[in-house]
This record gives structure tokens, sequence and C-alpha cells, in this order.
């Protein structure tokens, strides 16, 4: 993967790309979805649920989690996801005032 210049924009930049990437791929808002709808998640369930490999699906719950949108709790050997309400408000709020602050500036 190509190196990034994050580091020349500003950290809320960063964390609206960062939020953006997560739910830019089709497999991270399929799982984000089945996790919302159904509690306690693990990637057998997911893998189930989504169609691709543990393998995929691991990977893409890490990236799901580097955002924190998931909480994550030990079961015996088993991981078990649900979804963090209070990180996904915050999301939906830093996305939701770049879209529109954006419209804003566009109607100047």
């Amino acid at each position: 993967m190509g190196f990034t210049k994050k580091h020349i924009y500003s950290d809320q930049v960063n964390t609206i790309a960062n939020f953006t990437k997560v739910i830019g791929h089709p497999a991270r808002v399929a799982i984000i979805q089945h996790i919302s709808e159904h509690k306690d998640c693990n990637c057998n369930d997911l893998v189930k649920a989504v169609g691709l490999a543990q393998p995929t699906i691991s990977q893409h719950l890490a990236e799901i989690r580097k955002v924190g949108l998931l909480n994550q709790k030990v079961k015996g050997k088993n991981l078990f996801y649900t979804i963090n309400k209070e990180q996904l408000n915050e999301c939906r709020r830093v996305v939701n005032d770049f879209f529109v602050k954006t419209q804003v500036s566009c109607s100047k």
C-alpha cells in the first residue's frame, strides 16, 4: 500500500477519512449491519452471514475496530462483537457535519 501524508492534514480531516474508509467497503457495511441486528456475533456467524472467508472477515473486523466502532468480549475461546453505540454516534455526527458544512459552503 502506498505511503500517505496524513500528517499534512488536520485531525478532523483524518477522522472523516478514517470513518468513511470503514464504510466505503461493502463487506464492512454488511458486517456492521449484521452485528447491529444480531447481538454478540462472532467471526463464524459473520462468515455465514456475509459469505466471505474467515481470514477476510477478520481483516475487515480489524479495520472496523481501528475506528472504535466495535466492542469485543471474550467468551471461552471466541471473540464476540457488538456495535459501540457512542462511537457510531460520533461517526454519524462527524460525517454528517462534514456534508452539512460542505453543502453550506457550496451555497455561498
